[in-house]
């Protein structure tokens, strides 16, 4: 049986693994409806060529004439901004992989749910900053949402087969980081080329420094309370520097069962593109005699208030979430263009946090994208402020 296809963030790492996973299939197993990326529009072009889609997305405009260039003669239909990704989102598919990063990746999430099928998510924030209402979306179209985050991916496979109601903690591995034995004066004077340098994964720069800050594990805690439903002190953060057991899972008899696998996200796509089924995948087997130890170190949140800042927006929970992911972002940008320091990311997070949680906490059920889009924007606003306070009134740009 063909199953219909689409891929969105097909430009970025967890994107090209998805496509040679595909590649690597039978050709009348999938028909390819539409694939989106970013600036890279030859190897978007390229991509679609290869995989026959119906159309290709740039996220854009100013893209697009380059990419109906790269496509001339192809077939493939290109469009391109916000409203086209939307637009190709809504195409009927029977498995979506929404990896677009950001709150960017929102609103695609929202309108791949709505057809139903499977809507295997990369793209955490959509679960960050609107959990609930992705959630009703999906209930309402029948879509089964899969994590493919590989911590998630981990929590889920553990948790096959098993009672939820049984499900005592959970608890998500992180690495370190680059930065995992720095002290607070080292970080203060960290780069970004150190900090998007990461130990285990190769993954894009902004997810890499958001790892070296923990931003990415504080994601993962919201996140892990969106899908399974725990209270926040039973989702637990601890540093295990070797990235082979990537969540472990607690039941109330005392048991714990734990995920493990290689660095390599080829596994959770995988297993979300192969679901209910396992399939032979061509990922490296661990060799535990040569491995000889698995270590594991508590997650220090005086070194790394991202896990600190984490819990507190899962107490206020409301579109707190929403809040504190456009904080990030905004603090990102600013430490990647030399505006602000690493260790100022986490202070603006927090500041950021004073001026809107109580009041984006307070949101209950009903809320809409718009609603959520239009805090995010408020937050966003209030970020560039502070940047622009702290690096001697340089306006934003």
């Amino acid at each position: 049986m063909t199953r219909r296809i689409s891929i969105f963030g097909a430009t970025g790492s967890i994107g090209r693994t998805t496509v040679a996973l595909l590649e690597a299939r039978e050709a009348e197993a999938y028909e390819v409806v539409a694939l989106s990326g970013g600036r890279n529009i030859a190897l978007l072009a390229d991509q679609a060529r290869r995989l026959g889609a119906r159309i290709a997305v740039t996220s854009e405009p100013a893209c697009l004439e380059a990419l109906e260039a790269a496509l001339a003669g192809s077939g493939v239909r290109a469009a391109a901004g916000p409203e086209a990704l939307e637009a190709a989102a809504a195409e009927p598919v029977d498995w979506t992989m929404s990896a677009v990063i950001g709150a960017a990746g929102l609103p695609i999430s929202l309108a791949a749910a709505r057809h139903g099928g499977v809507l295997a998510l990369a793209n955490k924030e959509s679960l960050v900053c609107a959990g609930a209402l992705l959630k009703q979306v999906c209930a309402s179209a029948g879509t089964t949402l899969l994590p493919v985050d590989s911590e998630h991916s981990a929590v889920f496979q553990a948790l096959r087969g098993e009672r939820i109601e049984s499900l005592e903690r959970i608890v998500l591995t992180a690495s370190g980081g680059p930065f995992r034995t720095w002290s607070r004066e080292q970080m203060r004077a960290a780069t970004p080329a150190e900090a998007r340098t990461h130990p285990n994964w190769e993954m894009g720069e902004r997810i890499s420094i958001d790892s070296a800050s923990m931003f990415n594990k504080a994601l993962e805690l919201i996140e892990a309370r969106e899908l399974f439903g725990l209270p926040p002190a039973r989702i637990e953060a601890v540093i295990h520097p070797q990235s082979i057991v990537h969540a472990l899972v607690g039941f109330n008899d005392g048991s714990i069962i734990a995920q493990m696998g290689p660095s390599d996200m080829t596994g959770p796509i995988g297993h979300a593109l192969d679901w209910p089924e396992r399939r032979p995948l061509d990922v490296d087997r661990l060799d535990f005699a040569a491995l000889g130890r698995l270590d594991f170190e508590p997650a220090d949140e005086d070194r790394f208030p991202a896990l600190r800042l984490a819990r507190e927006v899962m107490a206020a929970g409301g579109l707190a979430g929403a809040v504190f992911n456009a904080a990030k972002e905004t603090a990102l940008d600013g430490f990647i263009g030399g505006r602000i320091g690493f260790l100022d990311m986490a202070t603006l997070v927090e500041h950021v946090l004073n001026e809107l949680g109580a009041e984006a906490g307070a949101v209950a059920g009903g809320y809409g994208l718009a609603d959520v889009m239009a805090l995010d924007r408020t937050a966003r606003r209030l970020g560039r402020a502070w940047v622009e306070t702290q690096s001697g009134g340089l306006p934003w740009t």
